[in-house]
């Protein structure tokens, strides 16, 4: 009900308990054992570890169809409006790189997809996701550098900068995103020619 997501960045080359671990250290610490998990046909978990795993904790396994949103819109939709947010936050060419030489790149930025999409207005509930969840809003980081503060070091003034950029990209690729999947949508589908009273058929196939 609340929309609310979390995107954690992944190895293709994973193994299925290295999925288990990813997901207990982000999902089931924060939310607990699931009811029903719905994922796409990928070996990890589909494999045997995965199927037990679920029948020891009593918990449903569902796949969804490959590009085939109606299969689980929501879950489908986030994925492909994520895909398109990565796309589009990577395109900027955003990265942080201290005076050490260490560097964060688009993958280690994820997470300001994920609190820009947590603290955006959801159109089917006219609230944020973490308002929803939680009941308030996070703090989110000033938009510009204080006057009063000086002597300021340079890492963390450029780590603030990078977090404002970062910010403001993360909001502009969400937005394009989310725009994007509207006008496909709304491409695809027409609202349907009928009116109150009209007849219609019916397959009985299942």
């Amino acid at each position: 009900y609340s929309k609310t997501p979390i995107f954690l960045p992944c190895h293709k080359d994973d193994t299925a308990t290295n999925t288990g671990l990813l997901l207990w250290s982000r999902f089931l610490s924060h939310t607990g054992l699931f009811d029903n998990i719905i994922s796409d046909r990928d070996p990890k978990l589909t494999s045997a570890l995965w199927t037990n795993i679920h029948r020891l904790f009593g918990t449903k396994l569902s796949f969804s169809t490959e590009y085939h949103p109606q299969t689980d819109g929501l879950a489908e939709r986030m994925i492909q409006t994520l895909e398109d947010m990565i796309r589009r936050l990577r395109a900027y060419g955003l990265e942080f790189k201290d005076p050490d030489g260490f560097t964060q790149d688009w993958c280690t930025l994820i997470p300001a997809l994920e609190l820009t999409y947590k603290t955006s207005v959801h159109s089917s509930t006219g609230k944020t996701p973490d308002m929803l969840e939680k009941g308030w809003n996070p703090r989110l980081p000033a938009n510009k550098l204080s006057k009063d503060l000086i002597d300021i070091h340079p890492t963390a003034s450029s780590f603030k900068i990078m977090l404002d950029k970062v910010k403001h990209h993360s909001k502009q690729s969400k937005n394009d995103a989310f725009e994007s999947a509207k006008q496909k949508w709304n491409k695809s589908h027409k609202v349907p020619d009928f009116e109150v009273g009209d007849l219609a058929l019916v397959s009985a196939k299942k």
